[in-house]
């Protein structure tokens, strides 16, 4: 049985990742802020016939956390074979470039950027026992760089200084990670759901968390052939489903 780790995972698209993941067998750490409502979320889905998971007190932007639930990983299971960088905020808005505070910017940055680099660093010897080690960024269309600077795009007038430089540097640090792990069976890869209605965003995109979750572990479940250090995205509407940096 592989067992997963998922951050941000007590509610939207997080929680649905854990339900399928749960479904297609895999033993998941629900990454929760708040253990108690983390424990509070897999007693409901085990009443709900989801099994093998596991609420895990994690919260990306104190060191000390990160430490203890790579412990009781380390205890329980001896190695981790998906890490799911998927806890993300969006930051106070509004988001301007002239006058958002370095305050604000930072406090994105620790859990978007610095956040994931840190549970990254902190699991990658769990990872390395793997005989398939996957390491998926959950990062956003507006992350892209290329696009942003299209005016024909449809989001190009969205430009969230905060949020969007924060997935710009994710999508940078995906490619150096996955560069630097190209020689070991490491598969990681930059995966933006879409535009989802979630709690994040007030329930304003189209998409659903059932299709944001089933992208993300399509290609998080992949074989040994498939790429590594690639942006996919679920608004890119060709069959390679890859956004541009």
């Amino acid at each position: 049985m592989k067992t997963v780790l998922i951050t941000g995972a007590n509610r939207s698209i997080g929680l649905e990742i854990t339900k399928q993941l749960s479904k297609k067998g895999l033993f998941v750490y629900l990454g929760t802020r708040d253990l108690a409502k983390g424990k509070g979320v897999v007693a409901e889905l085990n009443q709900n016939g989801f099994e093998n998971i596991k609420a895990i007190e994690i919260d990306v932007t104190k060191p000390e956390s990160i430490l203890a639930a790579q412990k009781i990983v380390e205890n329980e299971k001896g190695k981790l074979d998906i890490l799911i960088n998927n806890a993300g905020i969006s930051g106070e808005f509004p988001q301007s470039a002239l006058d958002t505070s370095i305050n604000d910017i930072q406090n994105v940055f620790d859990t978007n950027f610095f956040g994931v680099i840190s549970v990254t660093q902190a699991f990658l010897e769990l990872l390395k026992k793997s005989e398939s080690p996957r390491i998926s960024n959950i990062t956003s269309g507006l992350g892209s760089l290329t696009l942003h600077s299209d005016p024909n795009w449809k989001y190009y007038n969205f430009k969230a200084t905060s949020y969007i430089t924060s997935k710009a540097a994710l999508n940078a640090y995906t490619i150096t990670l996955a560069y630097e792990l190209k020689d070991l069976p490491f598969k990681v890869n930059a995966i933006d759901p879409g535009y989802t209605a979630t709690d994040f965003n007030h329930h304003s995109g189209p998409g659903t968390v059932e299709s944001a979750a089933t992208f993300i572990i399509k290609h998080t479940l992949t074989d040994e052939n498939a790429p590594t250090g690639k942006f996919f995205s679920n608004d890119i509407e060709d069959s390679s489903e890859m956004s541009p940096w």
